[in-house]
């Protein structure tokens, strides 16, 4: 077992240097732990030398392949702030990320369809504009500098800390920042420390990553498997066949999963679920979005009861845990608190409601954070006893287990994916045949929810399928498809207040009639 001080691919490197340490599930590369921390050197040096010191930002765009992880290491070997951003973003998108974190380097795949031209001119629009601070490299042309550094580490080395971003009160993404710890590379674990006590990790494991690794889970999962040692095997993309293929062919015992990935291994045929050997799977971890029960308790059926649930945010001051068996006796439970305390708070009144009672979800005694540049939304995710919200709402069984049953937010979690619907609105009012909008998320068996645009038309349109392509086709030219909606209803009127608040509420509710959740 790695041992505390060691939890970073140096410290295994010292012990296993030829132990494999990451590997594809598609193309087979891998890199071993020796390796992986030399590369991770060369990179720390490389991002020094680009003029990145220590706790400043960089921010890196591409899809899963084997030097994502080495970009990630170099990038906390050099004490630095890394955001890894999402292939799916646009360049406006994109261009206000690197603005907003104050980044001077951006590291793009060639895959990514942002080119560096494309992105200096959008940096250019911008309120500060783009000067020569910001300097964009391809995957390639990074790892070419890299090459003339040294594999040693840099002198007194200290861990660096991811800052992802997540939507925004105005519907911009805002970067959530995490502390320093100040402490030598290797020092800390998270979500590490979770897998060894919770799911039995070892430097023994092999940990799969299905999702996209810019999101929060498959990085810091992944990067913490690593750190303790196990092998983790990243997929290019998910497939799922292709996963219980990886699974048989590497002895998987960890992996981590949204409930979409479930439906679609659950939707294929019996004969292919047969072929595969998945009896090596100690720990299927889910999180990001709800469960339907009937998918749990299908995978649960399938697989064993290896099947493990989470509650947390990126934001990461509390953390609920749920096992197959605490799962079963308390079926839509997302378990109960092992960080931090839950507490059920009215919205109306900010008193804490007893069990039973459904208000705003609070942890307390959990983790800080801030909102990087957004000194309002940190404030308002906190209340008057230092408890602060992810703007969920539930309630408390009497044995302590949270079940959510809402959002206070309008915020939209599709596949795993969190969608702010405001930028959607503000293109699609813009749009000439658009007199009002509502942009809400309604049921959809793959993905949770969808995206759909509900539209009150101008004098002078009708309501066809063609304007409504045009609509989504509107969207999908200035925004990441994933927060485009996929489907437009028309409507004679939209309900607002008399003071012109828009109810989504109402609208949702029509969606969402006679499903046990609204979310």
């Amino acid at each position: 077992m790695t041992e505390s001080g060691n939890w970073y691919p140096g410290g295994v490197a010292r012990t296993t240097p030829d132990k494999t340490a990451v590997v594809m599930a598609g193309s087979g590369d891998s890199v071993t732990f020796a390796e992986l921390d030399a590369s991770a050197n060369r990179l720390a040096r490389t991002f020094r030398d680009l003029g990145l010191d220590p706790q400043s930002h960089m921010v890196a765009c591409l899809e899963n392949r084997i030097e994502f992880p080495q970009i990630g290491w170099g990038a906390h070997y050099a004490e630095l702030s890394y955001t890894f951003a999402s292939t799916r973003l646009t360049v406006g998108e994109l261009a206000y990320i690197v603005q907003d974190s104050g980044s001077r380097v951006v590291v793009l795949s060639d895959q990514v369809a942002t080119s560096a031209d494309e992105l200096r001119a959008e940096l250019a629009t911008l309120a500060d504009g783009a000067d020569d601070r910001v300097r964009i490299l391809g995957v390639e042309e990074l790892f070419e500098l890299a090459a003339s550094q040294s594999p040693d580490p840099l002198p007194d080395a200290h861990e660096g800390a991811d800052m992802l971003y997540s939507s925004g009160t105005t519907g911009r993404p805002k970067g959530v920042k995490r502390p320093f710890t100040g402490q030598p590379l290797g020092s800390t674990l998270s979500v590490g420390l979770l897998g060894q006590f919770l799911m039995a990790m070892s430097d023994q494991s092999v940990y799969l990553s299905p999702a996209p690794m810019y999101h929060a889970a498959p990085l810091r999962w992944t990067q913490e498997a690593i750190a303790l040692g196990a092998t983790a095997v990243i997929m290019e993309r998910f497939e799922p066949e292709l996963l219980l293929a990886a699974v048989e062919e590497h002895g998987v015992t960890h992996a981590q999963f949204v409930p979409t990935m479930f439906v679609r291994l659950l939707r294929l045929p019996d004969e292919v679920k047969a072929r595969y050997d998945v009896s090596s799977l100690v720990g299927a971890l889910h999180a990001a979005a709800p469960c339907p029960p009937e998918v749990k308790r299908a995978m649960i059926d399938w697989w064993g009861p290896v099947i493990y649930e989470y509650y947390a945010g990126t934001e990461g001051q509390g953390l609920c845990w749920c096992t197959s068996e605490e799962w079963l006796a308390h079926p839509g439970s997302v378990g109960k608190a092992i960080v931090g305390q839950v507490h059920i708070v009215s919205a109306e009144t900010g008193e804490e409601l007893p069990a039973g009672e459904e208000g705003l979800v609070y942890f307390g005694g959990g983790g800080a954070f801030e909102y990087h540049n957004d000194p309002a939304k940190t404030a308002s995710a906190y209340n008057d006893q230092g408890w602060s919200t992810l703007g969920d709402i539930g309630r408390l069984d009497g044995d302590g287990f949270l079940y959510l049953t809402d959002r206070q937010s309008n915020m939209i979690i599709t596949g795993g994916v969190n969608v702010y619907p405001q930028e959607a609105e503000n293109l699609l009012a813009a749009h000439p045949a658009v007199l009002d909008v509502a942009v809400i998320g309604v049921p959809n068996v793959d993905f949770g929810e969808e995206v759909k645009a509900i539209v009150l038309l101008a004098d002078g349109y009708a309501a066809t399928p063609e304007l409504a392509d045009e609509l989504i086709a509107h969207c999908r030219a200035h925004l990441a498809d994933v927060k485009c909606p996929r489907t437009v209803d028309f409507r004679d009127e939209l309900p607002r207040t008399p003071t012109g608040k828009l109810l989504k509420r109402l609208l949702r509710d029509e969606y969402w009639a006679g499903h046990d959740a609204r979310i």
